[in-house]
């Protein structure tokens, strides 16, 4: 073995794994639950958190064009992933298909990089939870106080009712996944009733003139408005979409997974994806788009109910169904509830495939000898989110949840077209049509939305990324359980990683620098900490480089 970063895990190994002995998973779900376990991810985020935002401020009454770009992207990940599912049925998703793919230090890359997918993707969505938490109480004149209810940087000191749902479902999906996959299907069934209701409702109150112009022009500013704007929204809502993603981490806890797997994640994808389209089309219609802008952008649902109704004499509309905004908020948070749970859940099955690899500590695949759960791990995600939930703003975890999700699709994407042509013989419960080309518009639609995301959010990317070199350099690498133990294979791998490292952090320089000129400035404080940081691991990649030649 000449570089253990390349190295592979074998397909029979993973098959072995997954229905060997001891420290397993329990085989609890259904076609029927994985269906509904990735309708419980993608219907909420999307709809009821960003898309007031991405429709105010990036794309306009064309938000619903912005939702086809990012299904048409899902549309080509989703067809690889339930290939991949069909074939390789154990918990861990893109990182483990990566594995048995591309090499250990690629699936080390995709792992570390759905926390942001799942674990910063939680947290955006339990921003929004308390978003409307407060507007429901505010209904029977109960105001919580705003330092409580709000990060630092939204003008608060922490945000606890976002803490509190995350603890809240944490604590569910340790007790057992079984257990959890109940209570998810009962909430899916009243939010997607829910969203029904406010299509049909909503139809028949949409003014024609608030789709005019469909697509407003363009600032003069890129992704703001215009077709730049169109293709940025369909960016930001991208992360709306990981649903079908999620199930295929739970592959390791379904009844017959080369059967059920294509099922959960194509079935959820297609009704989602229709669901989304008739919903962003009534939202932007029954009010104009710039009502969303502002605070209650992040609640837009609440906003569009208001505006289902006739206006008086002095032009106060008031709303048909009063009762309607009271009990869509309701189903709002008990539908976020479920989106929350079902990224928690795929989080820690990642986590929980790559400490049984060696990749991380030991503590993350340890399962609870009753509950048969990753219950540590599941505690401490629950405290990780919990600080991102407090503290940091909804935009900021909403798009690095989108380049996360993106990132993760390009590789699996890549891994079909590399799978077919190394192990053509594996058998399959389902494969992906028409490859190579379905793969690589998979990967060329979703690096094309990557491509619009603000600079900001590629060096947050790229920060979170050098940490996890961090992490594998002088972890993961010397204690992956394929490792041949030689000093030499080891040495070799911490070489290529440690030069990657370096071109990272230049690349992150360069691009701190052009965000500080096309902003002029305006966030400086992001430019100096990008600069200081890309340096220091420059000089530390660099002078370990010096130590081992």
């Amino acid at each position: 073995m000449a570089n253990q970063l390349w190295v592979k895990k074998p397909i029979d190994k993973l098959l072995k794994e997954s229905t060997g002995e001891g420290n397993q998973l329990k085989r609890t779900l259904g076609p029927g639950s994985l269906v509904a376990l990735g309708v419980g991810a993608i219907i909420g985020a999307g709809l009821f958190s960003i898309t007031g935002g991405a429709a105010a401020n990036q794309a306009g009454p064309a938000i619903t064009i912005s939702f086809m770009v990012a299904a048409l992207g899902c549309a080509f990940a989703g067809l690889c992933y339930a290939e991949f599912a069909s074939m390789i049925p154990v918990a861990g998703s893109a990182y483990t298909y990566s594995y048995a793919t591309m090499g250990e230090f690629i699936a080390w890359i995709i792992g570390w990089d759905l926390v942001l997918e799942y674990a910063v993707g939680a947290a955006t969505v339990s921003i929004s939870w308390s978003r409307y938490l407060i507007k429901f109480l505010e209904g029977f004149d109960v105001h919580l106080p705003t330092a409580l209810t709000v990060g630092p940087w939204d003008g608060g000191i922490i945000n606890l009712p976002a803490v509190f749902i995350v603890i809240l479902v944490s604590l569910l999906l340790m007790k057992g996944t079984e257990e959890s996959a109940k209570v998810n299907a009962v909430i899916v069934g009243l939010k997607v009733t829910v969203v029904v209701i406010f299509i049909v409702l909503g139809w028949q109150y949409i003014d024609n003139s608030n789709y005019i112009p469909y697509i407003p022009d363009n600032t003069g500013t890129f992704g703001e408005y215009g077709f730049s704007g169109i293709v940025r929204a369909a960016a930001i809502v991208f992360f709306a979409y990981v649903g079908f993603d999620a199930v295929s981490t739970a592959a390791q806890e379904a009844k017959n997974p080369k059967k059920d797997m294509p099922i959960g994640i194509l079935g959820s994808l297609v009704i989602c994806t229709i669901l989304y389209i008739l919903f962003a089309h009534v939202m932007t219609g029954v009010t104009n788009y710039t009502s969303f802008k502002g605070q209650d952008g992040i609640a837009p649902v609440a906003v569009a109910i208001e505006h289902m109704g006739s206006a008086d004499a002095s032009g106060v509309i008031h709303p048909d169904y009063p009762w309607l905004n009271r009990a869509i908020i309701v189903a709002i948070l008990g539908g976020y509830a479920s989106v929350i749970l079902v990224m928690l859940l795929g989080q820690s099955r990642v986590f929980f495939s790559m400490s049984k690899d060696g990749l991380l500590p030991r503590i993350f695949s340890s399962v609870h000898p009753k509950y048969q759960t990753p219950v540590r791990s599941n505690f401490m995600f629950m405290l990780f989110v919990s600080l991102f939930s407090a503290f940091v703003p909804a935009r900021v975890v909403g798009e690095m949840t989108s380049i996360g999700t993106l990132f993760a699709f390009i590789l699996v994407c890549i891994g079909i077209i590399v799978m077919r042509k190394q192990m053509p013989d594996v058998p399959r419960g389902f494969k992906t049509p028409l490859v190579p080309l379905i793969p690589i518009l998979g990967v060329g639609t979703c690096f094309f939305m990557m491509a619009f995301l603000p600079l900001d959010t590629w060096i947050r990317l790229f920060v979170w990324m050098i940490i996890g070199f961090d992490v594998y350099l002088w972890y993961g690498i010397k204690n992956s359980f394929l490792s041949d133990g030689q000093a030499s294979t080891i040495q070799n791998g911490r070489k290529v990683a440690g030069l990657t490292g370096i071109v990272l952090a230049v690349i992150l320089g360069g691009i701190a620098i052009a965000h500080e000129m096309m902003t002029n400035g305006e966030q400086t404080g992001l430019f100096y900490f990008s600069m200081i940081f890309a340096v220091a691991h420059v000089v530390i990649f660099g002078m370990s480089q010096m130590k081992k030649a």
